[in-house]
């Protein structure tokens, strides 16, 4: 059952899906960001995680970072260094989300846009986040390392 599991979840068909699925969402969402710099650094100040000085470099720089590794990991450039680090960010994200739960604090996850009316649930937030894990832990550590043959 369990060399089933681990063929299945190897499969070029569910890589491709896990690659799709995450490298598109993280494409999708640096785009408004990328657009918006000026708004996306007032969401990550309203997380009041990072000193004042470093919000707006952030803000320039993380969507950037999502977008190229999204276009690395859809593209099949770098996998599995592309999953590791969309899985890295979503956990920097869920620690974010649950921190400002756990305190209190109501504002714009920024996920997807920068527009005020981007509110949403932080449980529901965390829990979609959790989700995004899955694909980038199959690519990590279901994909096969190409063999290069000694000439």
């Amino acid at each position: 059952m369990k060399d089933k599991i681990v063929k299945f979840l190897g499969s070029t068909p569910i890589l491709f899906l896990c690659r799709f699925i995450l490298g598109g969402l993280f494409i999708y969402a640096s785009i408004d960001k990328i657009v918006h710099p000026a708004a996306f650094a007032k969401i990550i100040y309203n997380y009041r995680l990072f000193p004042d000085f470093s919000v707006y470099p952030l803000a320039v720089f993380l969507p950037w970072v999502e977008m190229f590794t999204g276009i690395f990991l859809v593209a099949g450039i770098f996998k599995k260094n592309a999953a590791t680090m969309l899985s890295i960010l979503l956990i920097l994200f869920i620690g974010a989300l649950s921190f400002n739960l756990i305190r209190g604090l109501d504002f714009n996850c920024g996920c997807f846009t920068t527009a005020a009316t981007g509110k949403g649930d932080p449980l529901g937030l965390i829990f979609r986040d959790i989700l995004l894990l899955i694909p980038g832990l199959v690519i990590i550590f279901f994909q096969k390392k190409k063999i290069h043959a000694r000439q």
